[in-house]
């Protein structure tokens, strides 16, 4: 079966090419693909060949968001069957190491993660109109299902995630710093978890005006009004956690000042190397924890979304077919205009 699959080839250097797939294993499945959200792992990799220390080195298909239907199953596949839609988990832990036994999966050091180039080889990804699958990285959906709002499923786990590590959310003053997809989705989260107030900042209009259909109670523009915040900062601080989205040096000073003494701060953003005022956090004895990636938080958010108790479609701005795919990088990258960019695969057009 031929299908066509976005490659990268190095910086700024993504083509559309056709590959052929054979049949499936006994424990895979071929899935055509429904959409794709290009992520910013994905617009990093495009155009700056890599992320961090992470770089491309050999051709990769991108893409690590993903929705489908089934149409065709292994012979040792007993739950799942062709016609199925299903929500798409780019992650394939090893589940034998120290980590994968202990429920720590996201830890483990031989995770296979769809469109990832820390590995090499790289580990292929989710951005083409057919593909084989395990069975074990496809949730099944009902008929119904928004398969545009699924493919947000993996960014969803990610705040999900990220929201455990932070703790009890009901009742407490939330301040969520970048209001990209990300920080969009942790403000649904919180919205979700109860808290009493939700303060997003960004320096675009349009993102905040997104942020606002998913739960915020107050939106900041810092790049026009960057003295607003300040007020939060007074006296002993107003927030009680910080999700910090932006991985802006400045937002992350911004976070630490303006929280409560034993307030929590989860850094989501990545930023690479920063530094921080380590005497602050020292006298409010705040808790600066990371977040990475997600497990078991991936079936829930699906959940989430299926159930409509997270309303993930207001981030998705636009969608591409895949022959444009290169336009939608782009209006991806605009983030004047643009949150969540989808790409439409023929699987099922």
């Amino acid at each position: 079966m031929d299908t066509r699959v976005c490659r990268l080839y190095g910086k700024n250097d993504l083509r559309v090419e056709i590959d052929t797939i054979s049949k499936p294993g006994p424990d895979e499945v071929v899935v055509a693909t429904a959409f794709g959200g290009i992520c910013g792992s994905d617009l990093h990799y495009l155009l700056n060949g890599g992320m961090g220390a992470t770089r491309v080195r050999e051709p990769v298909i991108l893409g690590h968001e993903a929705s489908g239907r089934i149409i065709e199953v292994g012979a040792d596949v007993s739950n799942l069957s062709p016609g199925c839609n299903i929500a798409i988990n780019p992650s394939r832990p090893c589940y034998f190491c120290e980590f994968c036994r202990t429920d720590l999966e996201m830890h483990c050091p031989d995770m296979k993660f769809s469109g990832s180039a820390i590995r090499l080889p790289h580990e292929q990804g989710l951005f083409r109109d057919f593909q084989i699958l395990k069975a074990e990285q496809c949730i099944q959906l009902d008929s119904g299902a928004d398969l545009s709002a699924v493919a947000c499923a993996e960014p969803l786990a990610v705040c999900i995630h990220a929201a455990s590590i932070a703790g009890e959310l009901n009742d407490k003053r939330i301040l969520v710093t970048g209001a990209g997809p990300i920080g969009a989705l942790c403000t649904a989260v919180a919205a979700r978890a109860g808290a009493r107030e939700i303060i997003v900042t960004d320096i675009q209009d349009a993102t905040l005006k997104v942020v606002k259909r998913m739960g915020a109670t107050h939106t900041i523009n810092v790049a026009s009004n960057s003295g607003e915040l300040d007020k939060f900062a007074s006296g002993q601080g107003y927030f009680d956690v910080a999700f910090e989205c932006s991985a802006a040096q400045p937002a992350m000073y911004a976070s630490i000042r303006a929280m409560r003494p034993r307030g929590t701060i989860v850094q989501v953003g990545v930023a690479g190397d920063t530094l921080l005022p380590v005497d602050a956090i020292v006298g409010r004895e705040v808790r600066l924890l990371g977040t990475h990636r997600f497990h078991k938080e991936f079936e829930k958010s699906v959940a989430e979304i299926v159930s409509g108790r997270i309303d993930v479609r207001p981030i998705i701005t636009e969608a591409f077919p895949v022959e444009h795919v290169n336009e939608a990088f782009r209006v991806a990258n605009d983030r004047s205009k643009s949150v969540k960019v989808h790409l439409e695969f023929k699987g099922i057009h």
